[in-house]
């Protein structure tokens, strides 16, 4: 992208992250602790912060001392492979890291393999428990067992990208076929409907629990895993099949109106059955929950199917919301998961595969608003939700570096 419209060019984009990289330059200024926060968390601690300066290494925008000292901070403690591993945390988290690093050699093999090793076998364990659930006759899933943050479906990006051919990586493949399958419990609810709240308590609201459709924590992670991996030659019996099962869902519940196409983020027993009105406000046009994530993944489907109708319709779908200065506006800030930035990097990635240039136009546009609106004194400096996500997406776009593997663990690419 060699410029930006709204009058904000490359340079000036280009600077933006250069502040705040530079403020998040050494790991001893910045405050990790608890929680979210840790150095092995990606969401919120030093793992997440590094990607950043991982990425403007590799790209020549920046020092491999600052990656390195990031690189140190995020594996400075024992990583965990215990009930609060995944994606985002532990493990995998930094295993995703190093990977991003590896292309520069500062990142023994050895310690890459060492954890490569430890994501396999916390893929395993994970697979057995929700195997025993899957014996058990009317035992619903709850969100953390197959969900993008916390569960198999972010397992299952890092096994794909990482370690394709080991024989874990088929196996959870399998288990996402069988929990999309048409028939996946005994009432015909689908396999991903949770007995519990979004939030994975049981309230009087959720007292039937849920249907989570958002690509965060939903069916859109396991319908983008199933997509990734298909697109990759790695394939499980019914693959093909459990991908159309899943897009069949959002073809149901796809709503319009004169905004364009939306999704909601997630349905009751009563919405899905039809005995409780259905959402009437559409969701904002966020990654986590809203039409950035969800559209990108089914044009993922669409495209490992071979199936220009579906991926032309989720483009249409992504480019309506990009291009609407309401739904931009609905956005939550400029971050990752809620705000701006989510939704630029999913229409650039959308577009970079698009038939036409126009998504990748209103990518330009909204990277101008996340130059613009980005705030590098902000004390909220997470990769989910803070300067470094929002830096890391405008810089990515902003140079065009299409083959970047960070945002695999968003499910863009």
């Amino acid at each position: 992208m060699s410029a930006l419209t709204s009058g904000v060019s490359q340079d000036v984009a280009l600077s933006v992250v250069d502040d705040v990289a530079h403020r998040l330059s050494d790991p001893a200024d910045v405050r990790v602790g608890s929680g979210r926060r840790r150095g092995q968390s990606l969401g919120g601690g030093a793992a997440g912060i590094s990607l950043l300066h991982v990425e403007r290494a590799l790209t020549g925008h920046g020092s491999w001392d600052s990656a390195v000292a990031w690189l140190r901070r995020a594996c400075s403690e024992d990583l965990s492979v215990g009930v609060n591993a995944g994606l985002f945390f532990g493990a995998p988290a930094v295993g995703h890291l190093l990977h991003c690093a590896q292309a520069a050699d500062v990142v023994p093999r050895q310690a890459i393999e060492r954890v490569d090793r430890a994501v396999v076998g916390l893929a395993t364990a994970r697979l057995a428990a929700a195997e025993e659930r899957l014996a058990g006759a009317g035992r619903r899933p709850p969100l953390a067992e197959f969900d993008l943050i916390r569960g198999l479906a972010g397992l299952g990006t890092y096994l794909v990208h990482h370690v394709p051919g080991h024989d874990v990586t088929g196996n959870l493949l399998s288990y996402l076929v069988r929990l999309s399958g048409p028939h996946a419990t005994p009432d015909d609810l689908p396999g991903w409907w949770s007995n519990t709240a979004p939030n994975g308590e049981r309230t009087p609201e959720y007292a039937d629990g849920h249907a989570n459709l958002g690509l965060a924590h939903g069916a859109a992670a396991h319908l983008a895993v199933l997509a990734v991996a298909l697109r990759s030659g790695v394939e499980a019996p019914g693959h093909r099949d459990a991908i159309r099962n899943v897009c069949s869902w959002y073809d149901l519940w796809a709503r319009s109106d004169e905004q364009g196409t939306w999704w909601p983020g997630l349905l009751t027993l009563g919405q899905a059955q039809g005995h409780e009105p259905f959402p009437e406000r559409r969701q904002r046009p966020s990654w986590c929950y809203g039409s950035a994530g969800i559209a990108r993944a089914l044009q993922l489907a669409g495209l490992a199917l071979d199936d220009s109708d579906r991926a032309r319709g989720a483009e249409a779908v992504l480019l309506a919301d990009a291009d609407d200065p309401s739904q931009v506006a609905a956005l939550d800030g400029t971050g990752l998961c809620h705000g701006t930035a989510g939704l630029l990097l999913s229409a650039w990635r959308t577009g970079t595969e698009a038939t036409g240039p126009a998504l990748l136009e209103a990518a330009s546009a909204l990277a101008a608003d996340v130059a613009r609106s980005l705030d590098a004194t902000s004390d909220l400096t997470e990769l989910l939700d803070g300067t470094a996500g929002a830096a890391l997406a405008l810089h990515t776009v902003t140079v065009d570096h299409w083959e970047a593997q960070w945002d695999s663990c968003l499910l863009l690419s």
